[in-house]
């Protein structure tokens, strides 16, 4: 396995992450992911709450209790590609040298918002906002604003393209009005961009959701098994570009997984499982049957035992949430995203994955579910309940294997790296 490790093509990819890196936009980009723990942890809290409370029967989904609950969970990962972009504005600002990153950063959370959300009334009059797109599903949408209005202010500072204040005023005021010119400079384009998207789809779309559409057209033809070996690769491959793969094909196959459970209920009141019909959208479930998307959960496990401080850490907190499926912790504390040796295996256990449990249907260790559950459930709960069946639900833990097979060599190597950047950072201090 060294000998793979030290192979000129992973020596090579090592180079290549070195040099992501060391890019000024995604270290500003995984700095943010990083820093955005605190609302990414906090909401998965709330979340877990919010899936075993009707669970226990003490509320159910939907009611009062429910609601005032959950309203964390809308407020912190509802709006994760907000929290993100801001502090990733902060830190390309004071990559690229701008006077007031901070000021950077309120505008570019005002021209994501701009594109991101429509603004409206209900029928009572109250003032409403769509913020889907301030999710992860905006995510990607979001850098390339970050970038832009970064440039943007670059590019006036350089030039001094600024409304000038006297020398006695406040600093604050000063800031202030420097970046009244660059936040024009930069929403306008912007905005005209979305006012033209939404015109010429007669308001159907806009830039967020234009984008989406764009990825998930080419997704609409493959749903056989071997498309279902496309898309889930794929679907992991978005999420290591910080787009959120699992909603793009999750969008598309929703309606074919539930036309699929609707089928096999009413097969199963006919028949009994033997009347139940394999349907190749039921693969999808493999891209998240052990810890969340890509099954970060072998990962997790082995990092509560990591050499890298950081590893154990976000291992330690990201635990209990990826029993939940929630691998956030993971994905942005590791992270996951622009990091080459972990998207590897990130990608790669998906496959694996998916084969053994394609042989499983095949051979009648699993049936198709024919209940749909859409609700937040530990590892196995979703898979009985949808079965009702024991071999369903181990199934899920049975995947730690096969998945934790892949993630293993690439976790090591992970891991010696981290390792050897903090003893390298403690001996730098003790100096």
């Amino acid at each position: 396995m060294d000998g793979i490790f030290n192979s000129p093509f992973m020596v090579k990819l090592q180079e290549f992450g070195q040099k992501l890196g060391s890019n000024k936009f995604l270290s500003a980009l995984q700095g943010a992911m990083m820093s955005c723990m605190a609302p990414i942890m906090v909401g998965a809290i709330f979340s877990i709450i919010c899936a075993v409370g009707p669970m226990l029967g003490i509320f159910q989904n939907g009611d009062a209790v429910y609601n005032v609950l959950y309203a964390p969970y809308h407020f912190t990962m509802d709006l994760l590609s907000l929290w993100i972009v801001l502090i990733m504005a902060y830190n390309y600002g004071k990559a690229l040298g701008l006077k007031s990153p901070i000021m950077t950063s309120v505008q570019t959370a005002v021209c994501f918002a701009l594109i991101a959300c429509t603004w409206g009334t209900n029928e009572a009059g109250a003032s409403v906002i769509d913020v889907t797109y301030l999710s992860s599903q905006g995510m990607f949408v979001s850098f390339f604003v970050c970038w832009f209005v970064c440039q943007v202010e670059k590019f006036c500072q350089d030039h001094n393209v600024r409304i000038k204040m006297p020398d006695v005023c406040p600093p604050s005021l000063v800031n202030g009005f420097s970046a009244i010119l660059p936040l024009a400079f930069a929403l306008i384009p912007l905005y005209a961009l979305e006012v033209i998207i939404s015109t010429c789809t007669g308001g159907a779309m806009g830039i967020c959701s234009g984008f989406m559409a764009i990825l998930s057209a080419p997704l609409n033809a493959l749903v056989s098994v071997p498309g279902m070996f496309i898309l889930m690769p794929f679907a992991a491959l978005l999420w290591c570009f910080g787009i959120h793969g699992t909603m793009i094909i999750m969008s598309v196959l929703m309606p074919l997984m539930l036309q699929a459970a609707t089928n096999n209920a009413a097969a199963f009141a006919q028949g009994g499982y033997e009347a139940l019909v394999f349907y190749p959208v039921t693969l999808f479930g493999c891209i998240g049957v052990c810890g969340g998307s890509g099954n970060t959960l072998p990962l997790v496990l082995f990092g509560l035992k990591a050499k890298s401080e950081q590893i154990k850490a976000v291992s330690k907190i990201a635990l209990v949430p990826g029993w939940f499926g929630i691998n956030e912790p993971v994905t942005f504390g590791m992270p996951i995203m622009y990091n080459p040796i972990l998207c590897i295996p990130y990608i790669l256990n998906i496959i694996v994955v998916m084969a053994v449990t394609l042989v499983a249907y095949k051979v009648g260790f699993l049936v198709p579910g024919f209940v749909p559950i859409m609700t937040l459930m530990p590892m196995g709960f979703a898979s009985f309940l949808g079965t009702l069946r024991w071999q369903n639900a181990i199934w899920d833990y049975l995947m730690i294997i096969p998945a934790g097979l892949v993630w293993y060599p690439f976790f090591k190597v992970y891991d010696s790296q981290l390792y050897k950047k903090e003893q390298e950072a403690l001996a730098a201090e003790a100096e």
